[in-house]
């Protein structure tokens, strides 16, 4: 069973009647769920993820202390900690994991404070461009299993996806970083008899080949590790994976090298049809930098889109 699975019948077995039957008054003003840090918050684990940081448990946001007391945060904390310590086979952790506790009693202004530096999920600009997409992607993840105001709701849905003026920045700047990359840098450093740098412009590569097709799924990026993963769940260009992990595992000398770059050019080509289909760009040339100002051209705001192509990569 998955975490996400575990920590709603966690919930539902023990939490949602504890709340019910000693805080009937804060049950309308709390957000249940499981977001966050850990694979779980994803839909990721699996048997090798749950040797470490993982537990049943939930998350339970509290408004302001205006509306709920820390004395009331308090008691909600005790009775969250008396909660039975093993369930399903899974043990609760009594040290926090790294990076402080991922589940139990919140503030959600102190949540979103730490997740995206605002604590009503609004953001500016600056913090659109500026924000890993990670940290985005941990604060919309996994599921709610109960919103009494709605206001952890509407927070999320205000940050599920970049704004349309930031997307497109974004994309441009990566299809240009894809280009420089992949059709230039990779052949000369091969020239140079440089492979360990030819290598790495295959890497730079396919980060921003793998960014521009995120973008184009209005999707976050997760941590590093888990990004093929979520990559192939997608459903636009989730097969570029296959092609991606196969530039990345491949040695960079003789026919194949050639090869590689004949991979690259036609990944290119995929996205730019993609860019194409959404109405993104609306040139004709081949080329991947008329495509880039184009998507760039499309920015509403005129201060962001007259700002540098690589202002938000």
């Amino acid at each position: 069973m998955k975490g996400l699975d575990i920590a709603r019948a966690y919930w539902e077995q023990y939490g949602k009647p504890m709340l019910e039957t000693r805080f009937p008054s804060l049950l309308p003003l709390v957000a249940v769920g499981l977001t966050g840090a850990g694979s779980e918050c994803f839909g990721f684990d699996d048997d090798i993820s749950r040797d470490h940081d993982f537990e049943p448990g939930f998350c339970v946001f509290l408004p302001g202390e205006d509306i709920v007391s820390r004395r009331e945060a308090f008691l909600l904390e005790r009775a969250y900690a008396k909660l039975p310590s093993v369930f399903m086979g899974l043990r609760r952790g009594l040290i926090p994991p790294a990076g402080g506790p991922r589940r139990g009693v919140l503030r959600t202004t102190e949540y979103y404070m730490e997740k995206v530096g605002a604590s009503d999920g609004i953001l500016t600009v600056g913090q659109w461009l500026s924000l890993p997409e990670q940290a985005l992607a941990e604060a919309v993840n996994g599921e709610l299993f109960h919103d009494g105001t709605g206001e952890v709701t509407r927070i999320r849905e205000g940050l599920r996806r970049y704004p349309e003026d930031i997307r497109r920045k974004k994309l441009a700047g990566h299809m240009l970083l894809m280009s420089q990359s992949g059709l230039y840098n990779y052949p000369r450093c091969l020239s140079h008899g440089e492979t360990g740098a030819a290598q790495l412009a295959v890497t730079e590569f396919v980060d921003h080949a793998m960014a521009a097709v995120f973008l184009l799924n209005e999707v976050y990026r997760p941590f590093y590790k888990w990004r093929f993963r979520a990559m192939r769940q997608l459903p636009r260009l989730s097969l570029l994976a296959e092609l991606m992990e196969y530039l990345l595992t491949t040695p960079n000398d003789g026919d194949l090298a050639a090869q590689k770059r004949e991979v690259m050019e036609g990944m290119i080509q995929d996205i730019i049809s993609e860019i194409v289909a959404q109405g993104l760009s609306t040139v004709k040339a081949a080329l991947v930098e008329s495509h880039a100002r184009s998507v760039n051209d499309g920015i509403t705001d005129p201060s962001l889109r007259n700002a540098d192509l690589l202002l938000a990569v």
